[in-house]
């Protein structure tokens, strides 16, 4: 029997499921929110602090690999990375179980996988980048809509079967996912591997830190991160408890829906790339934004909330893979170093933007004190708590918007 001969082909769908790896261990956790705070007493400030830690971990292995990925090679990388998101994925289910305090058996697992997540990051983008494609920003595009394909199908399944089983066995269901990070890192043992940029012509930190349009690209990367994964992480919970929205539904309407409008508009843009200029698409981006944003606070209605709150996927659809495409389009020798450093910024606001918003929530639920547009209404202060916390949120993408504006002018004089 001949052995299968590996193509580049093979080493894009590897990437592909890598990303969706990433998916799997970024937002099954919060689809048991509910049932961690049931079954294990667990506050809002904590739930969000498990998103802190998953996101926080990622950045310090994101710092890690920005500097070290290059001398382990990226397929070493990648296996230890799929290696660690099973495991972790597995420990989910099972350290809060059989541990004297559930929440820390939550802790340790998120810090497993978190690692793994971290690596996935850094390495992923870069070799994609460095494979013989036409247009790059489609190509990154379409790469990262992997991972809100990966969203919706954590997404829809595991609330298809958390609805089957019943929550009593919500266990199982990491259980079962850690068996495709396990599937995708055997691939990743032979799939061909190319360098982003030949070795000894890397840009060192320094002279990365020398321009300040990399400034702003980092500064839009935490925008992109805290846009995103705030509304992402806290839109379940908020439909169930803010919204007074059954959990059925409301995941499939809300954080579902979020994500396939996610992947349709990172989709659109990888077969469309070449036509659509990537900073105009990113300030339209922004823009919707602050509006889906502001609907899903201040409507009245249940389920136009729950709409703009799925909607806000397709606004957030291009600002992580868009702005790589145009850092990477800025610096071209910015190898590792630059994917790394941006993906620790956009963790940065990943960890930052969905705990600020549990901060709030917490402290309008306790201290009583929010907008006065809600207290003369019939939300109790749970409901109220929620919507402040995500109006909180909005400061990203007005920030996101400004960046975008400051870094066009940047750029122009740059290149003039």
């Amino acid at each position: 029997m001949s052995q299968k001969q590996y193509t580049y082909r093979n080493t894009t769908f590897s990437c592909y499921r890598g990303y969706m790896t990433q998916a799997i261990i970024n937002n099954l956790a919060p689809l048991l929110f509910i049932i961690f705070q049931t079954s294990y007493e667990i506050t809002y400030t904590k739930l969000g602090q498990l998103v802190l830690v998953n996101f926080a971990t990622q950045l310090l292995t994101d710092v890690w690999a920005s500097r070290y990925a290059d001398r382990f090679g990226y397929r070493i990388c990648m296996v230890v990375a799929h290696a660690l998101c099973s495991i972790g994925l597995v420990s989910l289910g099972v350290l809060p179980l059989i541990m004297p305090s559930p929440y820390l058996g939550l802790v340790l697992a998120v810090i497993l996988y978190g690692i793994g997540g971290g690596l996935l990051e850094v390495i992923v983008s870069p070799i994609i980048e460095a494979l013989p494609n036409e247009n790059k920003e489609a190509s990154m595009s379409l790469l990262h809509s992997f991972y809100c394909w990966g969203q919706m199908l954590v997404v829809f399944l595991s609330t298809l079967l958390l609805w089957l089983i019943g929550r009593d066995l919500w266990f199982l269901l990491p259980i079962l996912w850690a068996l495709f990070p396990l599937y995708n890192m055997f691939q990743f043992l032979h799939v061909p591997i190319l360098s982003l940029v030949k070795e000894g012509h890397e840009m060192k930190l320094k002279e990365l830190f020398s321009f300040p349009t990399f400034y702003l690209a980092l500064l839009l990367m935490v925008c992109a991160g805290a846009s995103e994964l705030t509304m992402s992480q806290w839109s379940s919970i908020f439909a169930e408890k803010g919204l007074q929205i059954p959990k059925l539904v409301g995941d499939l309407l809300g954080p579902g829906l979020f994500a396939l409008l996610m992947a349709i508009g990172r989709t659109i843009y990888g077969y469309l790339g070449d036509r659509l200029p990537m900073k105009l698409c990113l300030f339209g981006s922004s823009i919707l934004c602050i509006i889906t944003y502001l609907v899903t606070v201040f409507s009245p209605y249940p389920l136009l909330s729950l709409l703009a709150c799925s909607l806000c996927g397709l606004s957030v659809s291009l600002m992580w893979p868009g702005t790589f495409s145009i850092a990477s389009a800025a610096f071209p020798r910015g190898g590792t170093l630059m994917f790394g450093i941006l993906a620790v910024c956009g963790d940065l606001g990943c960890s930052f933007g969905p705990w600020l918003a549990g901060r709030i929530s917490d402290y309008v639920q306790s201290t009583g004190r929010t907008l006065q547009i809600w207290m003369n209404s019939t939300l109790d202060y749970e409901q109220m708590g929620l919507r402040s916390g995500l109006l909180a949120a909005t400061l990203f993408p007005i920030l996101m918007a400004f960046s975008l504006l400051v870094f066009r002018r940047r750029r122009q004089r740059y290149s003039q």
